[in-house]
């Protein structure tokens, strides 16, 4: 059987939320300590330095099978700093890809932020910045979370702006906690219109752990209010999603984009088609979860998997 060509005019550009990508070392300013080689997890330096292992398997196969080829941008989310990144991408699959990244320490309070890499080869990082949210308890307290990430760069000279995204979590409950997400869709919309004031016909993509799915309000504003497509709404089904909670499957892992992206112009990018990349290798193999994604943790006990989250893809055609 021949391989598949290589299809040099298709770029990958996909999300990934790694699970808890923590070090091993304590850091006084956030709550790490459930991460920390004397917990109760025994986080090591064995543990973690697989985990990063397997992490770099996974993104150098995110939609390999059409372009033969790593993706060109990733966006992650549950990175704890510049370090767990920086071994990230000199782990062993990883190590002779030309990726560098653009990450800020948010103020999240367990000191997970949201990051990018990229391929260096393809795109070239013009600037970036961060957009932090402004959430507060009942009592009036701030309520620190994830900042948005607007990156913006070229890949193969045409310009785009990519916005990664954690959103708030359900933890309190959906109801309870939707009106949090809401403020965050808000706060891209925001970010988009700044975007566009300043380049009436930019190319955007907004990607993220969204922490609510296609058809919630706080999705359905973004496409309804800002021109944005969002192919995940085909995507999700009773069998397959990004992530299971209770037996059901969520899409929260999205990528939205400008429709200008349906345009075909030579020498820019047009997009191709979106998916979950939820191959054999990322799924749990046995028992009553089969199928899930295969977890770092399932609570407190150590599975040694990848995370409880599948990543997703859309390609990208340059004409």
């Amino acid at each position: 059987m021949t391989e598949a060509p290589l299809q040099k005019d298709y770029f990958t550009v996909a999300f990934y939320n790694l699970e808890n990508l923590f070090d091993t070392f304590d850091d006084k300013h956030t709550h790490d300590e459930a991460f920390l080689p004397n917990s109760e997890k025994k986080w090591t330096e064995k543990r973690y330095r697989k985990k990063v292992r397997k992490l770099g398997y996974a993104i150098s196969k995110i939609g390999s099978k059409t372009t033969k080829h790593y993706p060109s941008i990733v966006g992650l989310a549950e990175v704890e700093n510049k370090l767990v990144i920086d071994d990230l991408l000199q782990s062993k699959f990883l190590k002779d890809k030309p990726y560098d990244y653009v990450h800020y320490d948010s103020p999240d309070e367990r000191g997970i932020d949201v990051a990018m890499i990229y391929d260096t080869t393809v795109f070239e990082v013009i600037n970036s910045e961060v957009f932090p949210l402004d959430l507060f308890d009942e009592d009036g307290s701030r309520d620190y979370t994830r900042d948005i990430l607007l990156v913006k760069g070229t890949l193969n000279g045409e310009t785009l702006y990519i916005i990664v995204n954690h959103w708030p979590s359900r933890r309190s409950g959906v109801e309870e906690s939707e009106p949090t997400r809401l403020l965050a869709s808000s706060k891209v919309i925001e970010i988009v219109k700044k975007v566009k004031l300043n380049d009436l016909n930019a190319k955007i993509i907004v990607m993220g752990d969204f922490n609510d799915g296609p058809l919630d309000k706080s999705i359905k504003q973004l496409t309804q209010q800002e021109d944005l497509y969002n192919p995940m709404e085909k995507l999700k089904s009773f069998a397959r999603g990004s992530l299971s909670h209770r037996r059901q499957w969520n899409l929260f892992d999205q990528i939205l984009f400008t429709t200008n992206f349906f345009e075909y112009k030579k020498g820019s990018h047009s997009f191709s088609k979106a998916n979950i990349f939820d191959e054999e290798f990322l799924r749990q193999y046995k028992g009553k979860f089969k199928g899930n994604p295969f977890r770092t943790f399932v609570g407190r006990k150590y599975k040694g998997g990848y995370s409880d989250h599948f990543p997703v893809y859309i390609h990208l055609k340059r004409s």
